[in-house]
């Protein structure tokens, strides 16, 4: 009985199992036939999309081999759709088959800022990815913000915030809205150089383009915060080291870090500066059997015994590829090589001219000139496409590019071409804005106030022309120019310009006479080396005098007293008749100060008309333009009038600077000038086209205070200066900057010693129509004065004041011990 229970209970428990085996059997028959049924593409479920279509959400999902989806599949489909930025969420329900549940994101109706003052919503517009009528996506929204953030920390406002609102909208739209906070601009507070030794801290901001802000910022830029231009100011402190001899030089950093106690970046240089070498020796090595190394000895730019000069090695290596292409061997390479001695510090350059590898030019790309054409580019290149590749000749070009000044950046690089003889060269530019308005403003001891507003634009519709128009009005001088100029003049590298102008001058202290000018100047500019120009010209002007009343009130017989004729009224004599009839009293007509003879005779002749031929050669090493410290400036010009016209003359002009670093941040330069004008063909020469000397010769001398002057005039004061046929004067001066005040400010002392002499009369010295004479005090004896002055290089523009004390002059010359000259543009 016992048994039969346990075999009854064992059977029972054996059902049970079996039946729930095959009830599981069962449903994972069922749900594995469900799920295969579902795991196809075709066969997914899409809920809640609106706009996406549910084939398009679908088609991300890919069956593997045997035509389902596995885990595996479904997954990279889910990553897909998010992927793209159009929905929110997405999720997989495979609570009955397989469904994609989504939820798309909305629709930008529009876009709008709110708080931006400082930067325009159009300029805001082109830096945001995410458009109206697009989808709103948030990452790409995080993303726009940071970009509007850039936007403003390239202007100097590191303080700015940005905050993205999103309002909804019916039918799943809404507006974006970026809420800015622009802040105030960061500054740089304080600039630190660190290693430098021989040269100061003082001289080196002079290099780099970054200021430090000061009471005057807020006319300046320069002073905002910028990373591309500290790179740009890394890249000129190490230039400026090389070209000066420091051929180890290492710009370590160059760091900006925010300083909340000063509210605003401190930048700290860190240099190494290295030993300073000079030139041992150069020697030429041509690895090329037809090229004599000594036929390229003419284009070196270093000597023996000079300081080395990176720059000029470049130039060497320039001259010499340039040379060697010319005479046939267009893949020549210059190598250049130092061999440094250490303990001497010297270094012992050699040039190596190589035959180079065979690579040409498959294409050049011109990239990011949103603006300037094409050929605009292209032409600064002395290669095309097609021609041999030559590293010197892209570098020259890049300098080129650089200095039209009409990009922010410039950048060349190559990539390989289409066969390993092919080589692809890229050009990026960055455009920036090359107009120009100007208003302007100053004051003179020699020309009083003057007002100027002018508009410019040096790379007119994008073509590398300069067009300019300014307007003046002053105290003593009105007038207007208009000028064009054409760069590249019939496809040539050959400057050609054209200005046309009016000016009036009216009499004030220094000059009796008024003037009405007129004309136009058209000029041609091409370079006959990288330092030599030449600029032919043809100038044609129509100038005319103007005398006050009162200085010519004995022009006239009908204005002038019975009392001022020596014997009574003269026979046939008629009212308002000119000219003048014979027979005045000069006694009479000086007793309220009558102009001079010359001027009243130069007076009668009307308008004259001067047509002339001339040209200008120079010579130009100056390493600065505008503040020179170091370099060479030489220029002659001639000048030959009666190519038509009513007047003829030679006239020949020449002109030596030379600049010199004494000691570190102490310039001395001295400047040697001359002059010479003769007439021709059997005229006199007037006296408007005698040289007029002054403060511009030497200093310490009024306008025109110098020179050949008219002593026939009773009152000394009113004595006119007539001017001199022939100049020389000598300048040299020591500028030495102001310690004591924040380098920024701008403003230096100079020691000086002028000295120069004007003289020759070559004009009129009698008139038969008023049997006057003219007696002339003319002295070829020298004028020299020593003085000081105040240079101020301020954001107002350059101001100056000079204090010249003449030690050797005539007793008739007119001093001015103070001079002030200054202007400005903002």
């Amino acid at each position: 009985m016992g048994l039969l229970v346990r075999v009854v209970r064992g059977l029972a428990i054996f059902c049970v199992v079996l039946g729930g085996l095959l009830v599981g059997l069962v449903s994972i028959g069922v749900t594995a036939s469900g799920e295969a049924a579902a795991q196809t593409p075709s066969s997914i479920v899409v809920v809640g999309n609106r706009r996406v279509e549910a084939e398009t959400i679908r088609s991300y999902f890919h069956a593997g081999p045997d035509g389902r989806l596995s885990a595996v599949e479904i997954d990279e489909g889910l990553k897909g759709l998010v992927a793209t930025g159009l929905f929110q969420d997405v999720r997989i329900d495979r609570s009955s088959g397989l469904k994609v549940v989504v939820t798309e994101n909305p629709v930008i109706n529009r876009i709008a800022f709110e708080g931006n003052k400082k930067a325009k919503d159009d300029q805001l517009k082109t830096e945001v990815q995410s458009k109206p009528r697009g989808t709103l996506s948030r990452p790409m929204v995080q993303a726009d913000v940071q970009r509007i953030v850039e936007v403003y920390h390239r202007s100097g406002r590191y303080d700015v915030k940005v905050v993205p609102k999103v309002i909804e909208l019916p039918n799943n739209r809404v507006d974006l809205v970026f809420e800015i906070n622009e802040g105030d601009k960061t500054t740089v507070q304080e600039i630190r150089f660190v290693g430098n030794k021989y040269y100061s801290s003082y001289r080196l901001k002079d290099v780099i383009k970054t200021a430090q802000s000061n009471w005057l910022s807020f006319l300046q830029t320069t002073n905002i915060y910028d990373p591309d231009r500290l790179e740009a100011d890394r890249d000129a402190l190490r230039r400026f080291y090389l070209k000066h001899g420091f051929a180890d030089v290492r710009i370590i950093s160059a760091v900006g870090e925010y300083d909340p106690s000063k509210k605003g970046f401190v930048i700290t240089f860190t240099i190494d500066e290295g030993g300073r070498y000079h030139v041992s020796s150069v020697d030429v090595v041509s690895n090329v059997r037809a090229i004599d190394p000594k036929s390229l000895r003419s284009q070196l730019r270093l000597d023996k015994g000079d300081i080395y000069n990176a720059e000029a090695v470049e130039k060497t290596v320039e001259n010499m590829t340039i040379e060697a292409s010319k005479r046939g061997y267009a893949f020549a390479t210059v190598r250049p090589s130092g061999d440094r001695n250490f303990d001497k510090k010297t270094i012992n350059l050699v040039f190596v001219i190589d035959e180079g590898p065979r690579v040409y030019i498959e294409r050049i790309n011109i990239r990011g000139n949103t603006r300037t054409r094409d050929y605009v580019i292209r032409r600064e290149f002395d290669v095309g496409e097609g021609d041999a590749y030559n590293r010197a000749l892209i570098d020259r070009a890049e300098r080129r590019l650089k200095n039209l000044n009409f990009f922010k950046s410039v950048k060349i690089t190559n990539e390989p071409g289409s066969a390993p003889d092919r080589v692809i060269i890229n050009v990026q530019v960055e455009e920036q804005s090359t107009g120009q308005f100007t208003v302007g403003g100053g004051y003179s001891t020699t020309d009083g106030w003057l007002a100027e507003v002018g508009v410019s634009e040096r790379n007119l519709l994008g073509r590398g022309q300069l067009a300019r128009a300014s307007v003046q009005y002053g105290q003593h001088t009105r007038g207007f120019e208009l000028g064009f100029v054409e760069p590249y003049f019939l496809g040539y590298r050959l400057g050609a310009g054209v200005d046309v102008f009016v000016k009036n001058t009216t009499a004030s202290s220094y000059v009796s006479y008024d003037t009405k000018s007129y004309g136009a100047n058209f000029k041609l500019g091409f370079a006959l080396t990288e330092e030599v120009t030449l600029q032919p010209r043809y100038s044609i002007y129509q100038r005319e005098l103007g005398l006050p009343e009162y200085l010519n009130n004995c022009k006239n017989p009908t204005t002038a007293p019975a009392s001022m004729f020596v014997g009574g009224t003269p026979a046939g004599y008629v009212p308002h008749q000119i000219p003048v009839v014979r027979g005045l009293n000069p006694d009479e007509c000086y007793a309220d100060n009558e102009a001079s003879l010359a001027v009243r005779k130069e007076l009668s002749q009307g308008a004259v008309l001067t047509s002339l031929l001339g040209y200008t050669l120079s010579y130009n090493t100056l390493d600065n333009n505008k503040n020179p410290t170091s370099g060479t400036f030489m220029s002659l010009s001639q000048d030959f009038a009666g190519v038509g016209g009513d007047v003829n003359f030679i006239r020949t002009q020449a002109d030596l600077r030379n600049y010199r670093e004494i000691m570190p941040d102490v310039i001395g330069f001295v400047r040697l000038r001359g002059g010479h004008i003769a007439s021709w063909g059997g005229k006199d020469l007037r006296m408007l086209d005698h040289f007029q000397m002054g403060p511009n010769l030497v200093r310490g001398f009024e306008p025109s205070g110098f020179g050949p002057r008219d002593t026939s005039q009773p009152n000394s004061s009113q004595q006119d200066s007539l001017g001199g046929s022939m100049y020389w004067g000598a300048t040299a001066e020591v500028q030495v900057p102001v310690f004591w005040f924040p380098k920024e400010i701008g403003i230096k002392l100079a020691g000086f010693v002028d000295a120069g002499s004007l003289w020759n009369y070559k004009g009129p010295t009698s008139w038969d129509v008023t049997g006057e004479t003219l007696s002339v005090a003319d002295s070829s004896s020298i004028r020299a004065s020593a003085g000081v002055g105040l240079l101020w290089d301020s954001p107002l523009g350059p101001l100056r004041f000079d204090l010249a004390f003449p030690f050797m002059k005539e007793s008739y010359d007119k001093t001015q011990v103070f001079r002030f000259s200054g202007g400005t543009t903002f």
